[in-house]
């Protein structure tokens, strides 16, 4: 019983199932073609069926508590039982794996990069796709997952670190463009350097002199004042990224947190050295962000925040910014 299974990441692991002849709910909303969007409940289940398996496609928002009921009532009375292997995921995970303990399987997968989807074509723009891994990892490791017995429940697992239990050594084959710096998963509490390989040798940018900042005042300045009392040698070593901000509104311009060089610093107009990443915004935006009433995932997501360069050394921020919340 598979949700969102009509593309993407729902769809690659009903396939992979579906060559050992699984019999696959797809349980999705949509019914008709998206311009931008490929796929159908109904293509999904001839491509299921195409590759050995038996499909059911049922009409499934997992808003609608109604739809989940009747979609399943269809799967016991088509197929005889069900297992889930996307639905609901973490919330579920531990309260589901004690209460059908010896019954079902209940596990947590997710990936430890950003995966490469229709959405994230939306999100991340042009290029995005050279950052991300293929679909096909996940479905490996939910097939990896599959195979084990019932008694494997309750977990919260990272699609890597199954695969290499698994005995898989390379993960180029599973990237988009092999050798190229990945994006971390957003929602993954790890430091984005153990995601990330070096490509390219560091290149030494010539300091330029630092023009004279504006005289400043109001809630931007105040957060850059609080950044930069915050500012350590450790959080520029662990960072290394320079920051630029175009700002719009009151307050706004252009503003920059250089967390690579020498301490650190912060201030009104262009960096010294060359930004990393640019993020574009509204002043109000800004001062949220950084004081923890708005997610960055969030605002890019929504697109209120715009963001250029990379997009790894950009997740960095967030989390600096986690760290930041409680004196800003």
């Amino acid at each position: 019983f598979i949700t969102g299974a009509s593309r993407g990441i729902g769809k690659a692991i009903a396939l992979k199932a579906a060559k050992d002849g699984a019999n696959i709910v797809i349980a999705a909303k949509t019914t008709h073609a998206h311009p931008k969007l490929p796929g159908t409940i109904y293509t999904a289940a001839e491509e299921i069926e195409a590759a050995g398996g038996k499909a059911l496609p049922c009409v499934v928002d997992v808003r609608d508590e109604q739809q989940i009921s009747n979609a399943v009532e269809k799967a016991v009375k088509k197929f005889g039982a069900y297992t889930i292997a996307k639905y609901g995921m973490s919330m579920c995970v531990l309260g589901m794996a004690e209460e059908f303990k010896g019954e079902i399987a209940v596990n947590a997968l997710w990936p430890k990069t950003a995966i490469h989807t229709a959405a994230m074509d939306m999100l991340g723009g042009s290029g995005v796709e050279s950052q991300c891994r293929k679909v096909d990892i996940i479905a490996d490791a939910a097939y990896s997952i599959f195979k084990k017995p019932k008694s494997f429940t309750g977990n919260f697992i990272i699609d890597e670190n199954i695969l290499k239990e698994e005995g898989i050594k390379n993960f180029d084959v599973y990237a988009v463009k092999p050798g190229h710096p990945l994006i971390p998963d957003f929602f993954l509490d790890e430091h984005p350097d153990t995601v990330m390989k070096k490509v390219e040798p560091h290149e030494f940018k010539e300091e330029k002199p630092q023009p004279q900042p504006k005289p400043r005042s109001g809630a931007v300045e105040e957060t850059f004042r609080i950044v930069k009392d915050s500012l350590s040698e450790d959080i520029v070593k662990a960072t290394q990224a320079v920051y630029q901000f175009e700002l719009s509104g009151e307050d706004g311009g252009t503003w920059f947190l250089d967390l690579k060089n020498k301490g650190g610093n912060v201030g009104s107009g262009e960096p010294s050295y060359q930004a990393d990443v640019v993020m574009s915004m509204s002043t109000d935006d800004f001062v949220k962000m950084f004081s923890g009433k708005l997610k960055p995932t969030m605002a890019f997501m929504s697109g209120r925040l715009t963001i250029k360069g990379n997009m790894a050394l950009a997740i960095k921020l967030e989390k600096l910014m986690n760290q930041m919340n409680a004196k800003l």
